[in-house]
């Protein structure tokens, strides 16, 4: 044997001898995440109650977990907010993973209600010749059936329901919850994907047009997976730039501050080129999830094709946190490069305004108008973010509030107007609704008013607040774009108003579904806060501005 055989031999005899360290327990702050751990427990236990509660009893066994558990998580928000973690006890969580702060905290109690909200329109039940007298909901009776096909006429005619969908929702809020939230780049493709999956299945389970609803759900997938792509490209570039996934570290190297160098990526950590293509990368991702363009083309067909109470859920809380994320990103990680960013958001910002509004204009149904209205909606809460002050975080929180209520309020109102083959959206459908049920086409009218921005509605108390944000931080001429985009937008709103209100009713038109009260608390609510935050919306915009700062 060789000497050098030898001597690695007594070396690794040596260290073997060495006593071994320790290992450290994660230190996991749970109180501070208590919201997160609530909904995940609430969604498990949904799932356990698929596979032990009786089929008849499942549907309220699910109502109850997911009630009490957005309500709990909702107080835990809340109970944090009060004590403080919101403002001076603002900190990093769960190992540096999450951070508690007015921004997370406010965004996750946005989510939390738009979630109770659209949880309402989930269980929404009436009654169905189809079922032989069974109440259904808007969800197949069996999802693993082929559309058409006798076993799905079969669980249709015994009254069966896709429960499973209450723990998908939950699963959902879940990562929701966490996405604006995440610290690092890790958590936040986590969070990406734990909250995509359960709106990719649940796009494809409508009772109605199942077809389409399919086709809808196939393309999310796709173009979803594409958006993960991007997104986890642009963590791996950013990691080998930076040499790790924190985000104050990553801040810290783009700034030149930082103390530590990684040495397994000392040749990359610092290039130029990684950071600017990795954070393009990632940008593209989070885009997508707020129905930017040209990253938008899955939102027309899949607003269309999801269950409508899917839909609405998907965009207004989808909003909620991918804004959030892309908040924390540019303000947190990319503040040092905002001289590269902002060119690219203001082109982005410009397209979706005008995009969204003009091609809405050329609409024919109304979930395809309402899409192409969220898309244009991106656009403006854009303005804010290009800010790059205080009061741009603070305007884009109250906005995201504000419009989550409107769009599920406005998509349950849609679940009510039905004909012979289920929901009536195209527009000529709605022809002298207002004859036919002033009441709903009212309710409708306010939202559609709050879309387009009129005074007194929270549409308009939101765009103000964006539009002077962005006018206050140098981009007078993206509000300028903004406010043409807004009369273009009001088009469109008002022309379905006039459509509702002065027109003759079609003699085979559709008729209004009674609400149950479920789906009226669900409107109710949409309404009551589309005219407070209008009204009066000071105190929401004080509160919105205590939690526009982030913790680093």
């Amino acid at each position: 044997m060789s000497a050098s055989a030898v001597h690695s031999l007594w070396t690794t005899a040596a260290t073997a001898a060495e006593p071994i360290s320790k290992i450290d327990a994660p230190k996991i702050e749970y109180g501070q995440i208590a919201p997160i751990l609530i909904i995940v427990g609430a969604a498990i236990v949904g799932i356990l109650a698929e596979a032990i509660v009786p089929r008849k009893s499942r549907y309220y066994v699910q109502m109850f977990v997911s009630v009490v558990a957005l309500v709990a998580a909702f107080a835990a928000v809340v109970a944090l907010a009060v004590d403080g973690y919101g403002t001076t006890k603002a900190g990093i969580a769960a190992m540096g993973a999450l951070a508690v702060d007015g921004p997370a905290l406010f965004l996750q109690g946005t989510i939390l209600l738009a979630g109770l909200v659209g949880l309402f329109t989930f269980a929404e039940r009436r009654l169905d010749p189809e079922a032989h007298g069974n109440r259904v909901d808007s969800f197949a009776a069996q999802a693993a059936s082929v559309p058409g096909s006798e076993s799905e006429q079969a669980a249709v005619k015994a009254g069966f329901a896709t429960t499973e969908v209450f723990p998908l929702l939950l699963f959902a809020i879940a990562g929701m919850l966490i996405f604006p939230a995440a610290n690092d780049l890790l958590t936040l493709f986590v969070a990406l994907e734990v909250f995509s999956l359960p709106l990719y299945l649940m796009c494809a389970l409508a009772r109605r047009k199942r077809l389409m609803s399919q086709e809808a759900a196939v393309k999310y997938f796709l173009l979803g997976a594409f958006a993960s792509a991007f997104t986890l490209f642009g963590i791996a570039l950013l990691y080998g730039y930076a040499g790790s996934m924190s985000y104050a570290t990553i801040a810290q190297v783009v700034d030149g501050t930082v103390q530590d160098v990684n040495p397994a990526l000392a040749d990359t950590m610092g290039n130029d080129a990684l950071l600017l293509v990795g954070a393009g990368l990632l940008l593209m991702g989070l885009l997508f999830k707020v129905g930017a363009v040209p990253f938008h083309m899955w939102t027309p067909d899949v607003y269309q094709g999801a269950p409508t109470p899917v839909t609405g859920f998907m965009a207004a809380a989808t909003k909620v946190a991918a804004f959030g994320a892309l908040l924390r990103l540019l303000y947190v990680v990319l503040p040092g490069l905002r001289w590269d960013w902002r060119p690219v958001m203001w082109a982005v910002a410009i397209i979706t305004m005008l995009g969204g509004a003009i091609v809405a204009i050329t609409q024919t149904d109304i979930k395809r108008m309402l899409a192409y209205s969220s898309i244009a909606h991106a656009g403006f809460i854009l303005a804010g973010v290009i800010a790059t002050t205080p009061d741009g975080v603070s305007s884009v929180l109250f906005y995201l509030a504000a419009y989550s209520f409107v769009t599920i309020g406005a998509f349950a109102v849609v679940t009510l107007v039905r004909d012979a083959g289920g929901e009536a959206t195209h527009l000529s459908k709605w022809a002298g609704l207002g004859r036919r049920s002033p009441l709903v086409a009212a309710v409708f009218a306010v939202f559609l008013l709050a879309f387009a921005g009129i005074p007194l509605t929270s549409g308009f108390a939101g765009k103000f607040a964006v539009f002077k944000a962005a006018a206050e931080g140098g981009a007078a001429p993206l509000v300028v774009v903004g406010v043409i985009s807004s009369a273009i937008a009001a088009f469109f709103y008002i022309r379905v108003i006039v459509l509702m209100f002065f027109s003759e009713p079609r003699p085979e038109g559709p008729t209004v579904a009674v609400p149950s009260a479920l789906t009226m608390t669900a409107i109710g609510v949409g309404v009551a806060v589309t005219l407070v935050l209008g009204v009066a919306p000071q105190y929401f915009l004080d509160l919105a501005s205590q939690a526009g700062v982030f913790v680093r």
